[in-house]
C-alpha cells in the first residue's frame, strides 16, 4: 500500500510540474501588454522554417495563433494541474511542444536555441514531451479531479471497470492540488504585481521591442561598384564589442554581454526586414556572418575590412581570408590607412587595392584622418568608393580644434579632457567636408553619430548634407527601426546638399 502512496505521489508531482510550467508561461502572456508569437515565427530556423514563416507573415492566422497559444498553454496547464482532462491536456501538450521544438530544432543548420545552452537534438521540449507521452500511456495519473464521478459518463466507466468507491481519505487526497495551485497561483499574482514580469519565456521570442510595423517607408538605395546597397548600412563595431566609450571602461564588455549570438542575428534579422541589405565589420566578425548566411540563408551584402600583416609582409593575407569566407566587398581598414600614410608605406595600400580589383571585387578604402585620402590621391591611389568618419564637432567631449593632431585617432589617449581619449573621430570637419565635395567616387560616411555623442537626426543629417552618399551606423536591436526612419526623414530634407549622388 505504501509504495501504491509513492507511485502515486511522484506521478503527481511530476503532472503538476510540467503543468505549472505551461499554466504560467500561458499566465505570462495574458499579463504582457500586447503579447504576440510572431517574433518567434518570424525568427524561425531550421528545415520547417517556411512554415512558421509564412504564419507570421499573415496577420489573420496570427489573430487566431495568439490566443491559441496563450489559451492553449493556460488550459493545458491548468488541466495538468489539478488532474482534470489529463489524457486530452497531455496529447495538447505534446503537440504544443512538437511545434516549438521544429521552429528551433537543435539540429542541422537550425540557429542554436532561445533557452538554454548547446544541445543536439535533446533539449527541454523533448524531456517535457516524453514525460507527457508517459503520463498518456500509463495508467496511474496521480491524485487530482479525474477521480470526481461527476459526469454520468465517468460514473458508468467506473461502474464498469469495477472501481470500488473510494474513502474520505483518498477523496480528500485528490483535492490536494487545489491548494498548492492556489499557493503558487498566489504568489505569481503577487510577484507580476511586484515586478510586472515580462513575456520572454518559453515560445516568446521578441525582438528588442522594435515594431516594424512603424517603418515610413522604403530605405533608399545607391551603387557601389555592381552592388545595390541600402543608403543607411549597418556598421559592426557594436557587434564585435568596439565601443569606442571614451572613458568608460565597462562599456565595451557590456556590449559583447549584450549583444551575444543570438541578440546579433536578431539585429541582423530585424535590420534585413527593415531595408538594411549591407552591414561594414571588422575582419575578426567574418566568421560570425559566414555563419548567419549560412544558417538563415540571407543576402545580406558583408563588406569586409582589412589589413595588411607587416611582420610577414603579406598584404594580402585577410583579403585571400575574406574571399574565403564569401564577402562581398573588400575595404582597406581605416587605421591600416593612416599608419600607412603615416610611415609613408601608400606602397602597401595601392597593393592591396590592385590585389582587391584583380580578385574581381569592389575595393574601397578607409581612413579616420582625412590627411590620409588627401595624401593617397595625391599619389593617384583612388579606390573604388571612400570610407570616411564624418560628424560635426558640436559635442560636449569633443576636444578643442587647436589640440588636434593629424593621425591620432587609434593613438595614445590623453586623461586630459582637452586632449585626444577616443572621443573624437573626424578630426578636422571641414577638410573633411572639402575633400568629400571634390570626390568622384561614392563616399560612405562612418562614425556620423561620434560613437554616441550626437543623435541620428543631427548627425545623418549633418552627414548626407555634406555629401556622404551612405552612412554607416552601428546599431542595437531596439534602434534599428528608429535609425531606418530617420534616415528616410532626412534623405527626403536634403534642401542644401551640394555634392551630386554619386552610386
Amino acid at each position: 500500500m505504501r509504495k501504491v502512496v509513492w507511485e502515486k505521489s511522484a506521478i503527481t508531482v511530476l503532472r503538476c510540474a510540467i503543468g505549472w510550467h505551461f499554466l504560467y508561461e500561458g499566465l505570462s502572456k495574458i499579463w504582457a501588454e500586447h503579447w504576440t508569437a510572431t517574433g518567434f515565427l518570424a525568427n524561425a530556423r531550421g528545415p520547417f522554417a517556411g512554415f512558421y514563416h509564412g504564419l507570421a507573415s499573415s496577420e489573420p492566422l496570427t489573430a487566431i495563433i495568439d490566443p491559441m497559444n496563450v489559451y492553449g498553454l493556460t488550459l493545458i496547464g491548468l488541466g495538468l494541474f489539478v488532474g482534470l482532462a489529463t489524457n486530452y491536456a497531455a496529447v495538447a501538450g505534446i503537440v504544443l511542444l512538437t511545434l516549438y521544438y521544429c521552429a528551433y530544432p537543435p539540429f542541422g543548420a537550425a540557429m542554436p536555441g532561445y533557452t538554454e545552452g548547446s544541445l543536439f537534438l535533446v533539449n527541454r521540449n523533448v524531456i517535457e514531451a516524453l514525460a507527457l507521452l508517459a503520463l498518456l500511456l500509463i495508467r496511474e495519473k496521480g491524485y487530482g479531479l479525474h477521480h470526481l464521478k461527476l459526469l454520468p459518463a465517468r460514473r458508468a466507466r467506473a461502474k464498469a471497470d469495477g472501481e470500488a468507491p473510494r474513502s474520505r481519505r483518498e477523496a480528500l487526497k485528490d483535492l490536494t492540488t487545489l491548494p498548492a495551485l492556489g499557493l503558487l497561483g498566489g504568489c505569481a499574482v503577487h510577484d507580476h504585481r511586484k515586478y510586472r514580469v515580462d513575456a520572454l519565456s518559453g515560445a516568446t521570442i521578441q525582438v528588442g521591442g522594435a515594431d516594424i510595423s512603424e517603418l515610413r517607408g522604403e530605405l533608399p538605395q545607391g551603387k557601389i561598384g555592381k552592388h545595390s546597397i541600402s543608403r543607411l548600412v549597418l556598421g559592426g563595431n557594436l557587434i564585435g564589442g568596439w565601443a569606442h566609450s571614451r572613458d568608460l571602461i565597462y562599456v565595451p564588455s557590456l556590449f559583447r554581454a549584450y549583444n551575444t549570438e543570438q541578440k546579433v542575428f536578431e539585429t541582423l534579422i530585424l535590420a534585413e526586414k527593415t531595408g538594411i541589405n549591407a552591414i561594414n565589420i571588422g575582419f575578426p566578425s567574418n566568421a560570425l556572418l559566414r555563419k548567419y548566411k549560412d544558417i538563415t540563408g540571407s543576402k545580406i551584402q558583408v563588406i569586409s575590412q582589412v589589413a595588411p600583416d607587416m611582420g610577414a609582409n603579406d598584404y594580402f593575407v585577410n583579403i585571400n581570408q575574406a574571399i574565403d569566407f564569401g564577402v562581398d566587398i573588400i575595404q582597406v581598414q581605416g587605421n591600416w590607412c593612416d599608419w600607412m600614410v603615416r610611415d609613408n608605406r601608400m606602397d602597401v595600400i595601392d597593393a592591396m587595392l590592385d590585389y582587391i580589383r584583380a580578385q574581381g571585387y569592389v575595393a574601397g578604402l578607409a581612413s579616420h584622418t582625412v590627411d590620409s585620402l588627401i595624401a593617397c590621391e595625391e599619389q593617384g591611389i583612388i579606390p573604388d568608393y571612400y570610407m570616411k568618419t564624418m560628424h560635426h564637432d558640436r559635442y560636449w567631449s569633443a576636444h578643442p580644434m587647436a589640440n588636434r593632431k593629424p593621425f591620432e585617432v587609434d593613438g595614445e589617449r590623453s586623461p586630459d579632457h582637452n586632449h585626444f581619449h577616443d572621443n573624437l573621430f573626424c578630426l578636422f570637419p571641414e577638410r573633411t567636408v572639402e575633400f568629400v565635395q571634390h570626390a568622384k567616387v561614392p563616399v560612405m560616411g562612418y562614425k556620423v553619430l561620434a560613437a554616441g555623442a550626437i543623435m541620428p537626426q543631427d548627425g545623418f543629417h549633418w552627414a548626407f548634407e555634406n555629401g556622404a552618399d551612405f552612412i554607416c551606423v552601428g546599431m542595437f536591436d531596439f534602434q534599428v527601426v528608429n535609425d531606418v526612419n530617420v534616415t528616410i526623414d532626412v534623405l527626403k530634407d536634403t534642401q542644401t546638399r551640394q555634392r551630386p549622388w554619386y552610386g
